[in-house]
């Protein structure tokens, strides 16, 4: 792709934030030259690594590739037979030792885990831990080899320890005895290797022995004394003889390393590679950036895009489509209200994603393939442009014309501007309509109205603006594709303190046209706020409408969980008393055959069978506690039953209100408190609830007459959020009232709570004499958060 583009779009920050995620330098070297690929299989497999690295990034944490360092060139020494330093050495070692954490991530935690694009670069990984382990035995630093290297050197170095304690134990006895009255120091120092006293000047004759150095002053003279020369040498042979086998472990060492050098060069390859591909993963997570879907179909389709270098707590993200429905996209706006932006972003994103790089968007976003991207973007964007400035984007938009095909991505910024204003405007239109014709996707910031009214008018071109909040004169930034925007000239100026007559002045210069056209944009404008509004209210209601439906469904199938337990209960009681009489049925049968061959008279059978009679009434007595389903009163048929009866509910020992009519099986709907269960006609009993709807006194379907005070008194009173001391002065007067109207039972809501307003009732119930009894609401009536009261006749 053409570099211009990369610098008109930044691509080169990018670039530069991925090099600082790797830890390598061999790695940092392949980060700063990374390009955009055009071969969408290459580009979806990149794109698959790093996704496959950012998940194990999310797993286990950082991983690091900085011990590698580049041994290609002593690997190439080991080729030819040379032998390797220490430093050398300890690269090769370090790196594959860090070959062999890296092998250790890769196993760490992997469980259950779907294979990856990754399993297989880890799995080639070779650390030769038997290498590196001879290696770290032999040598202990840079510049220490281990007295353990080999039984030669570790005997030479004895040999040495033992020379150097004796030349100690004569120089000692010199500095301490018959020289020291002629000794500058009574210290042992070292000269060229050798080891020397100080002897003042004067005295040299009375210390025979070699002179190595002598103080600046001249007046001390570091000698070696005659009884350690041979000494001395013996030393000096030591050493050599140590360097020599320290020569052999190393030709040694490097001979072992030379035989694995193919291997060695691989897993330096392979961990460079993993190194650039979770820079890549780490610049991801740090952008909050995801894997983008690739098309080679021309159609880009970014959801909540964010500029990568602006910062993510202050970028506004934006929708951005094109290359469907349209293959032109004109952006217009204000200044400053963010089209460049926008126009980077798409550009530089495209850029990313063929690099292999995520892209900070909402999941599934998608980006096309192209093989070039073209970009015309200045970075001045005053009114008063230059004809150099002009003749440069010309130029650039020259250039374009002659090499942009299907498969480019054109972006111009203020397209035409810089020049006369009809010119300008005249000539954007017809580049943009070659462009267009071509097929070219291609995206354009303008002032121009013209161009505007061209998008409005021309299939496949679509107008696009940047929000802008005229009130607090500041750009939402937010991209508003399928709207023209305005300049908003009149309405800033006006806001900043122009005078409106100059404003008035202004606007009689426009054509009629053109403000009329502004008109239609101020119109549409002001219907997008309206209907995104409520579209806002409409995605909230659907949450609440969600989240109660949720609840229901739990309550629904809580409900449901109870009545399957309740019916398997029965069912087992059931069972079991019916297995009680199938044993009373075959004792008796066993019996009677007994008496039969026995002869037995006729009152032992007698007594027999009625203590069998007993058992079986007894048995048939609790099965009928326990399992026997009521009656009703009266069988009802489909005429006796009407909309808003008040039932009972035989099998569940329910009161309801019939909400529905029977069918032709006789089912039918009644509402129970929050239950709404379908129940046969045979199942139901009319009950006779206190009427509360006629305002004259009329009598019941039970005969009973009810007062015209009960046309005022509802069943139930609702204590809740009041202290116990208003509750029961409210409670008195309302028992009082209902009392009087010859209510059955009344329905107190009190609410569970700390359970004081409760108790508060409950003592107060005990004590009046026109209570019958009082108990806590069942399943379906409130709980424990209702009270149920009976009053006396």
């Amino acid at each position: 792709m053409n570099h211009k583009a990369y610098k008109a779009l930044e691509y080169s920050k990018i670039i530069h934030m991925l090099t600082d995620k790797a830890s390598s330098s061999m790695g940092k070297d392949i980060c700063r030259k990374t390009e955009p690929s055009t071969d969408i299989e290459e580009i979806r497999h990149m794109q698959t690594q790093t996704r496959d690295a950012l998940t194990r990034l999310f797993q286990k944490g950082n991983i690091s590739f900085g011990s590698v360092k580049d041994v290609r060139g002593s690997l190439k020494r080991l080729e030819i037979g040379s032998s390797l330093g220490i430093g050398e050495l300890l690269a090769i070692c370090s790196m594959l030792e860090n070959t062999n954490r890296v092998k250790a991530y890769s196993r760490s935690e992997r469980g259950d885990s779907l294979p990856d694009s990754l399993d297989g670069m880890f799995d080639a990984l070779e650390p030769l831990t038997p290498l590196t382990t001879e290696i770290r035995r032999c040598i202990l630093s840079e510049d220490e080899i281990s007295d353990d290297a080999s039984s030669t050197l570790r005997q030479i170095r004895r040999n040495m320890k033992i020379t150097g304690e004796r030349i100690h134990t004569q120089l000692s006895s010199l500095v301490n005895g018959s020289a020291r009255n002629y000794l500058q120091d009574a210290v042992i120092t070292m000269r060229n290797g050798r080891y020397c006293i100080p002897v003042k000047a004067e005295y040299k004759g009375q210390v025979p022995g070699m002179v190595h150095d002598q103080s600046s002053t001249g007046s001390t003279l570091f000698i070696e004394p005659m009884a350690v020369v041979k000494l001395n040498n013996d030393i000096r042979e030591l050493e050599l003889q140590e360097q020599k086998e320290i020569e052999v472990i190393l030709a040694d060492l490097s001979q072992q390393t030379a035989a694995q050098t193919d291997s060695i060069l691989a897993d330096l390859n392979i961990m460079v590679q993993l190194d650039v591909i979770f820079a890549r993963a780490a610049l991801a997570m740090d952008m909050n950036a995801t894997e983008p879907i690739f098309n080679d179909e021309g159609r880009i389709r970014l959801k909540q895009a964010r500029h990568p270098l602006i910062d993510k707590k202050k970028a506004v993200p934006i929708d951005i489509r094109l290359g469907e429905d349209f293959d032109l996209l004109v952006v217009t706006g204000p200044n400053t209200g963010g089209k460049t932006v926008s126009l980077k972003t798409v550009g530089l994103l495209t850029l990313m994603g063929q690099s292999g790089l995520h892209i900070p968007t909402l999941d599934r976003s998608e980006l096309a393939l192209f093989e070039e991207v073209y970009a015309d973007i200045g970075d001045e964007q005053s009114i008063e442009q230059s004809l150099s400035t002009f003749s440069s984007h010309m130029t650039n938009v020259v250039s374009f014309l002659q090499k942009a095909n299907r498969h480019s991505l054109v972006l111009f910024d203020e397209l035409g501007a810089g020049t006369d204003p009809t010119e300008g405007a005249a000539l954007a239109i017809a580049i943009l309509s070659h462009l267009h014709e071509q097929g070219i996707r291609t995206m354009a910031t303008t002032h121009y109205s013209e161009l505007k009214v061209y998008a409005l008018s021309t299939s496949g071109v679509e107008n696009a603006c940047c929000e802008f909040d005229v009130e607090t004169l500041r750009p939402t930034y937010r991209l508003l594709i399928g709207v023209p925007g305005k300049s908003n000239a009149f309405a800033i100026s006006s806001k900043l303190g122009l005078p409106d007559y100059i404003i008035e002045k202004a606007k009689e210069q426009i054509s009629e046209q053109d403000e009329s056209f502004e008109d239609v944009l101020t119109s549409l404008e002001s219907s997008r706020v309206t209907i995104e509004n409520e579209r806002r209210q409409i995605e909230q209601y659907k949450k609440e409408v969600e989240t109660l439906k949720a609840q229901m469904e739990t309550k629904q199938e809580k409900l449901e969980d109870q009545r399957d337990r309740i019916i398997r209960q029965a069912n087992e009681e059931a069972h079991a008393v019916l297995r009680e009489a199938k044993e009373y049925a075959d004792q008796t049968m066993k019996m009677f055959h007994k008496f039969q061959k026995d002869h037995v008279d006729l009152a032992a059978v007698e007594k027999e069978r009625q203590d069998l009679r007993k058992r079986m009434n007894k048995a048939e007595k609790g099965m009928t506690q326990k399992t026997a389903v009521q009656k009703p009163k009266k069988e009802l048929t489909a005429k006796d039953i009407s909309l808003g009866d008040a039932v009972k509910v035989l099998s569940m020992n329910l009161k309801g209100t019939v909400s529905s009519r029977p069918d032709s099986k006789g089912n039918l709907f009644v509402q129970m408190g929050i239950i709404r269960s379908k129940v046969k006609l045979s199942d139901l009993e009319l009950i006779d609830e206190a009427e509360i709807t006629t305002p004259t006194m009329q009598r019941t379907g039970a005969g009973k007459i009810r007062m015209s005070k009960s046309a005022h008194i509802s069943t139930e009173i609702n204590l809740l959020g009041k202290t116990v001391d208003e509750a029961i002065a409210e409670l008195d007067k309302y028992l009082d009232d209902a009392y009087i109207a010859h209510l059955k039972s009344v329905r107190i809501v009190h609410g569970k709570g700390t359970g004081a307003l409760r108790k508060g009732v409950h003592n107060y119930l005990k004590r009046q004499k026109h209570v019958d009894s009082f108990r806590l609401g069942e399943f379906g009536e409130g709980d424990a958060g209702v009270t149920i009261v009976e009053l006396k006749k």
